[in-house]
């Protein structure tokens, strides 16, 4: 017990579950509260350097903005692959530290490297291949494809830092360590900022005497120490530049991260550890086995959002720009789900690994209870925020107010879409993929993109927002009732 004291209280809280000693429901709570808090700023951040992105670019014009919007789903789809492949293999690194067996966590990491970059090399090539005729694939017009293929050609180059980034990333959630990835998730959004900042915009001048000409103290501007003018350089790259600048944030990132799990990470470190690159067999078959159902369900879901791409597009260039500038602002919302959810598969993951039943359930509830409490508390602050959050976005007058529109039709969504974050989370945090990914598809290929295809039609963007609302609270309904009623751990008679 001793060493315990020079552990921090999530180390500890970590080691007595691995240990089988008794947590009360308030430890439980301030465990999860350690783990979801550093995992929901990353999530915030992560989905500010998008706001902001597409903010920059949104200045630039509803064509610049539509260009980004019609491949977004596609770079979901491309994402959901890098996300997969890291599933799968940090899940078992969350059950083997569960269990103690850390020498055998290390050896998934080690393997899963080489075995991540060949998938992710084979997708930069996938990616490079359809890059140019995809705006056109999608429904995109010729005033906006040339920018969009330009953005995905180098979003899809940075396909290997992703898979580095986000590889690593999960390691340490799984191994109990959310605070470094989260804080270098922030740091990669603030470097994504700067970086655009340049990158997006030509060199400009700016004159301090014309910034305060509108002060209420006007006669400021008089004085001499408020008269002059400076220059800020620019690249003036537009839609290419804040592609660039995502990737060039995220290789600095990624290395770091790397490095970090791999030599300074107790859980995961490899220096002096012995062992080969070539994946095992067994390993590879479990991360198949975890992996390949929501991969499958990703690649679906992905394609019902490229689908729902093409419903949009005719709407014209507001309406995608609406939808894919919406998207973004709604995201603000359900990101502290996705964080919320990444403390849930490491909590759920350890505790099934140390063979804790009734703390898995116990965890699985706790964080999504959590998880709907703090989405329902965002999308009340959605409803009323809608008008600020859509004018920070665009200065099109047009493509902000039917932003808004939708967003507060999304906004009482927000609690069914938090129960099915959280709880897949949950789920894939002991294994189990198949059902819920199944669920996932059911879900949104039967009931929002047959609602988007129906009401589209008739009611506009605003019929394929109401049909997603519907869709997202049956689905988390039906989450919420395998959480309470299946066996989803499937786990023996008795329990500990």
């Amino acid at each position: 017990m001793h060493a315990l004291f020079h552990l921090s209280k999530k180390d500890e809280l970590l080691l007595r579950i691995r240990q089988h000693e008794k947590l009360s429901t308030a430890e439980q709570l301030h465990l999860t509260a350690l783990l979801s808090v550093p995992a929901i700023l990353a999530q915030l951040s992560s989905i500010l350097m998008f706001y902001i992105d597409d903010a920059m670019v949104g200045s630039l014009g509803a064509l610049a903005s539509a260009s980004i919007g019609i491949i977004a789903t596609t770079t979901w789809l491309f994402w959901s692959i890098i996300s997969c492949v890291a599933t799968g293999f940090s899940v078992q690194v969350a059950h083997l530290v569960g269990a103690n067996d850390l020498s055998r966590a290390r050896d998934v990491f080690r393997q899963s490297l080489l075995a991540a970059m060949v998938i992710a090399a084979l997708t930069m090539i996938v990616g490079v291949l359809i890059a140019e005729p995809l705006p056109l694939w999608l429904g995109g017009g010729e005033d906006i494809a040339y920018d969009a293929s330009r953005y995905f050609f180098i979003f899809i180059l940075g396909t290997p830092m992703a898979m580095i980034n986000m590889l690593a990333s999960s390691m340490l959630r799984c191994a109990g360590n959310i605070k470094v990835p989260s804080l270098t998730n922030i740091v990669m959004c603030i470097l994504d900022v700067l970086f655009n900042f340049f990158l997006i915009f030509p060199t400009r001048t700016i004159s301090l005497t014309s910034a305060f000409s509108h002060h209420p103290s006007a006669l400021l501007s008089q004085f001499s120490i408020f008269n002059f003018q400076f220059s800020i350089p620019g690249f003036g790259l537009g839609v290419e530049g804040a592609a660039i600048g995502t990737l060039a944030a995220e290789t600095i990132t990624a290395a770091f991260l790397l490095w970090y799990a791999a030599t300074r990470c107790p859980e995961l470190r490899l220096k002096h550890a012995k062992g080969s690159l070539v994946p095992e067999r067994p390993i590879l078959r479990k991360a198949f086995d975890i992996a390949g159902p929501v991969f499958l369900q990703r690649v679906l879901m992905n394609a019902a959002q490229i689908v729902t791409t093409i419903i949009v597009a005719p709407l014209g260039a507001v309406a995608i720009a609406a939808n894919a500038l919406g998207v973004t602002a709604e995201s603000l919302c359900y990101m502290p789900g996705y964080g919320i959810g990444e403390a849930a598969t490491t909590l759920v993951g350890q505790s099934y690994g140390a063979k804790r039943y009734r703390l898995t359930d116990r965890f699985a509830w706790m964080t999504t209870l959590i998880g709907m409490a703090v989405m329902t508390l965002m999308g009340i602050i959605m409803y009323f925020a809608a008008p600020l959050m859509m004018a920070s976005l665009t200065p099109d007058e047009a493509v902000r107010q039917l932003g808004v529109e939708c967003l507060r039709i999304e906004a009482w969504a927000e609690p069914g879409f938090a129960a099915s974050i959280v709880a897949m989370s949950c789920f894939i945090g002991v294994g189990d993929t198949k059902k819920p990914s199944l669920m996932n598809l059911f879900s949104m290929w039967f009931v929002r993109v047959t609602l988007a295809a129906l009401l589209a039609p008739k009611y506009g963007l605003h019929g394929v927002w109401l049909g997603m609302a519907i869709e997202l609270t049956f689905r988390g309904l039906i989450f919420l009732i395998r959480l309470k009623w299946e066996n989803w751990m499937k786990i023996p008679t008795t329990r500990k």
